[in-house]
């Protein structure tokens, strides 16, 4: 599948959150379970999937031991091709933003995958596969709200440095110069704490809190920076 990801001729996406539950993996009920005659078949639910729809592979996290103790050690990483039997993928659900992709919702009835398509070739991995996975993906929302934030900074700064009210421009006036001071000096803050833990991923060290702060922090900036740039233009 990689040399295919790579070069971009299919999509793939992580199906981790259901509807009973988001980040608590471990209390997962979707399973994957040996089938008759050999394989897996798997059965559950998954919500809120980012590129479900147009996804050709999808990196399933399911419980193979349900029985395991630790539950961590029950659980893996399945890859379902998008089209296989019994795998079904419902409505797009509605969202305020980040419409470019959509998020959706994934049933699996006794859908049946071959034994090989857990992720690695060995069973109970998949906890900490996928947890290594939500470090990269946390500090890549962050650097996304980045992009969002700075762009709304730029453009909110060019337009308060050429819209005139009362003889100059309006980033004279108190009030927008203390929002684009807020701004700019957030944007800072998110980014370096961003750069932060993207460091610490890239040398090897452990980043999840890191990682989740910088997720946390630099959306929240994003949002803020986007509705004080609305204001400065005046609200349309």
């Amino acid at each position: 599948y990689l040399p295919a990801m790579a070069t971009g001729e299919i999509r793939a996406t992580m199906a981790l959150t259901e509807p009973g539950g988001g980040s608590d993996l471990q209390n997962m009920t979707t399973t994957a379970l040996p089938g008759p005659g050999g394989g897996l078949v798997i059965n559950g639910a998954k919500t809120w999937i980012s590129n479900a729809r147009r996804s050709g592979l999808i990196a399933l996290l399911c419980k193979t031991d349900p029985d395991a103790t630790p539950r961590h050690r029950g659980i893996s990483v399945v890859l379902v091709e998008q089209g296989t039997t019994g795998l079904s993928v419902s409505r797009d659900l509605p969202k305020l933003g980040y419409k470019g992709v959509e998020s959706c919702e994934l049933v699996f009835d006794d859908c049946r995958v071959p034994a090989s398509a857990i992720l690695g070739g060995e069973p109970g991995k998949g906890f900490t596969q996928m947890m290594k996975g939500l470090e990269t993906g946390r500090i890549q929302v962050a650097a996304r709200a980045l992009g969002v934030a700075t762009a709304a900074l730029e453009d909110a700064l060019a337009y308060a440095q050429q819209r005139e009210s009362f003889g100059q421009p309006i980033w004279k006036h108190q009030a927008i110069g203390h929002y684009l001071a807020d701004m700019a000096t957030k944007l800072t803050a998110a980014r370096q704490l961003t750069r932060y833990a993207a460091e610490r991923y890239d040398s090897g060290q452990r980043c999840d809190m890191e990682a989740g702060m910088a997720k946390l922090f630099a959306s929240e900036v994003a949002m803020e920076i986007a509705l004080n740039a609305v204001r400065i233009h005046g609200g349309y």
